[in-house]
């Protein structure tokens, strides 16, 4: 076993880029190396390197490899062909089993001249998403000038140059020195193995780990914090994001001037964040806190006195951007922006944003109605629906489009809107994400569903569905919201109508067309993949959605816990196994000369397990039903495991296929009765076990 190691030295690279750079370094390298058997990589990635090391056999063993030719008896052509193939001669050849056979041997190959003429072609082709030439003469590229290629096996330089025939590659050669932190330690240093290389470049004020780096930047940011007694916002993005842009991170705590501290919160997190990489921070109160955290790439003499003032004259001038753009909005009231938005096109074949916002004020008073709200409120949600898009023509959202809603809400309570109106519009957009909050004031509620049942029908009126893995309108997430929207609040909701109501306010040759009758199919899939992610029973919900879907999520989900609970017991087993045996049987025969569906004729029985079966399936067919209408679940479900002795008994007693085809026949048509009856609840064919 032989330690490689593997150093790309190069100009700053994206912090984004960086993580998946060098896993793909370390995978491809693994791929090229097949044969020397690698294991145990480890893949580095910093600002100004990526690098892995890897264990690898010391060499490629010599093997015999067999190739059969064409049979002794076959024209000379077919021979000359295959020697042609191969590059061999006739004696090469010898006779196996009545075919000519060459065998061919590989003399074994060491390590080092293996990876000597895999990993200049591993760099040639290296798949950075964005790549760039530099200097004069030469075709290859790297994300940024690549200077320094240490490649060491066993502490032994591997001899390589990236040259080929028609380009020298930059000069670009393997070599055994590096070099620490660019400004602190620049002076070249000789390399002998992936632990002195670590550990120098440490001594030389560079954290080659990616995963400490991120926890000196939390730590020192948090301690800087703690020393102010304040707290840190948390930010894992923002974490990644810096400790990709430094190599030696020291935290430092700037003061933000009082002129700006009245700016929404909001405002000057994201202006720190997107444009200074700054951590925001809150005081004991929770409030934002006249401090901002940053992280420097090296020491100070000074303590970094020097650079704090100078990231705080930086900040003062964002700042003052921002509240350059917080005034001047003030001076337009939302309402009297909503006319500009006639001028934004929102989609080609949807018109502009105003006609969305048409449609969304007509949809929240709809829903408000259905959720029951007060006279007020309905008046509230499509004052809000009228105002949600209005903060997209000011300068702010213009700045900052991570601000939309949050901004629309600031400038709505400035207008003097009610407190419900300027919530929803900040609150709209909620969730953003997964792991975000959904709305809970009524109001919002249903402004928030309004704007996502309009996404969804209208997109899907213009064909535009999502396709694979590509959603450019992010109609999967907007599905995602209703869905949790509607589970979180608890909302008895007829979707369906909602969704016709969305239809019937687009455009006349929109309301009806394109991939329409397919939403609730999408929806019900959406409920399915949620499910599945929480480890339910998604196979339960799509055993009942068979009937189709019940625009009552609520109704719907309480009916799926139900039938799942029933069969995680024993009865619920039994009856599944039972419901899938009669099913497999009506199928078989069926095929021979069914359907076998219609009444039983009750004169043929002739066997007491049939008129017990029938008479069970005739009282269960009508309880079931009525328990479900009166949304009795449970109930319902218990009177499904009741059949489950009736059904046992019957398979344990009655032959289903009698010889007398009469008899037969009506013995089919009673399981296919049990398939009815338990088809009001599900279809139990598609559920698993």
């Amino acid at each position: 076993m032989a330690e490689l190691l593997l150093v790309l030295d190069s100009e700053e690279i994206p912090a984004r880029m960086q993580e998946a750079a060098a896993k793909e370094l370390a995978r491809g390298l693994s791929a090229a190396l097949d044969g020397l058997n690698p294991r145990d990589a480890a893949p580095f990635w910093g600002p100004r390197r990526i690098a892995v090391s890897l264990n690898v056999d010391a060499e490629i063993p010599a093997s015999t490899k067999s190739e059969r030719g064409p049979r002794e008896s076959a024209p000379e052509q077919a021979l000359a062909g295959f020697l042609r193939k191969h590059g061999a001669i006739r004696d090469d050849l010898v006779l196996e089993s009545g075919f000519w056979v060459l065998n061919r041997a590989t003399p074994p190959v060491k390590a080092a001249e293996r990876i000597a003429q895999a990993v200049p072609e591993l760099l040639w082709r290296f798949p950075w998403p964005k790549s760039m030439r530099w200097g004069k003469g030469s075709n290859f590229t790297w994300v940024r000038p690549l200077r320094r290629i240490v490649c060491l096996l066993d502490g032994a330089l591997v001899p390589f140059a990236l040259a080929t025939d028609h380009d020298d590659a930059h000069g670009l050669r393997s070599g055994t020195t590096t070099e620490g932190h660019r400004f602190m330690a620049p002076e070249p240093f000789e390399v002998t193995s992936a632990a002195q290389w670590q550990r120098e470049l440490a001594e030389r004020k560079v954290v080659v780990d990616a995963t400490e780096r991120a926890d000196r930047v939390v730590s020192g940011v948090a301690e800087q914090a703690q020393k102010a007694g304040l707290k840190l916002v948390p930010d894992v993005g923002l974490v990644d994001e810096v400790a990709g842009l430094t190599e030696w991170p020291v935290a430092l705590l700037g003061r933000i001037d009082d002129a700006f501290m009245d700016l929404p919160p909001e405002v000057m997190q994201v202006s720190m964040r997107i444009n200074q990489r700054y951590f925001a921070l809150r005081d004991a109160q929770d409030k934002a806190a006249p401090f901002f955290a940053f992280v420097a790439n090296m020491d100070f003499a000074d303590g970094g006195a020097l650079t704090i003032a100078g990231n705080e004259r930086v900040l003062r001038a964002r700042f003052a951007d921002a509240r350059h753009f917080w005034d001047l909005d003030r001076k337009i009231k939302l309402v009297d922006r909503v006319g500009a938005l006639d001028a934004v096109t929102f989609h080609a074949k949807l018109g502009s944003q105003g006609a969305r916002v048409a449609r969304i004020e007509k949809l929240a008073a709809e829903i408000a109605r259905a959720m029951a709200l007060s006279d007020q409120q309905i008046v509230d949600a499509a004052r809000a629906a009228r105002l949600a898009k209005a903060d997209l023509t000011t300068g702010m959202v213009g700045e900052f489009p991570e601000l939309q809603g949050v901004m629309g809400g600031y400038y709505a309570r400035h207008d003097g809107e009610t407190e419900n109106v300027a919530q929803a519009v900040a609150e709209h957009y909620m969730p953003r994400g997964l792991n975000d909050d959904t709305p809970r004031a009524p109001v919002s509620v249903a402004v928030a569903l309004a704007d996502r049942i309009d996404l969804l029908a209208a997109f899907f009126a213009i064909g535009e569905t999502p396709s694979g893995s590509g959603d450019p309108y992010g109609l999967r997430r907007a599905a995602l919201g209703v869905i949790r929207i509607i589970r979180d609040n608890g909302l008895r909701l007829d979707l369906n109508g909602l969704f016709e109501q969305a239809a019937a306010n687009l455009p006349a040759n929109l309301s009806e067309g394109g991939e329409l009758p397919a939403l609730l199919s999408f929806i019900a899939e959406r409920l399915r993949v949620q499910l599945r992610n929480e480890g339910e029973r998604h196979d339960v919900l799509a055993a009942i959605l068979a009937g189709g879907l019940d625009g009552d999520l609520v109704r719907l989900l309480a009916r799926t816990e139900a039938l799942a609970r029933m069969l995680g017991s024993e009865d619920g087993v039994n009856l599944l196994a039972a419901s899938k045996r009669a099913a497999n049987i009506l199928r078989i025969e069926n095929k021979k000369d069914g359907p076998h569906d219609g009444v039983p004729d009750p004169a043929l029985y002739v066997q007491d397990e049939e008129r017990a079966l029938a008479s069970a399936l005739d009282d269960a067919h009508t309880t079931i039903r009525v328990a479900l209408v009166e949304e009795r679940f449970t109930d319902a479900m218990r009177d499904a495991a009741a059949l489950r002795p009736t059904l046992d008994r019957f398979f344990d007693a009655v032959t289903v296929n009698d010889p007398e085809p009469e008899r037969r026949r009506n013995r089919l048509r009673l399981l296919n009765r049990i398939g009815e009856t338990l088809a009001g609840i599900a279809d139990f064919g598609q559920i698993e076990g």
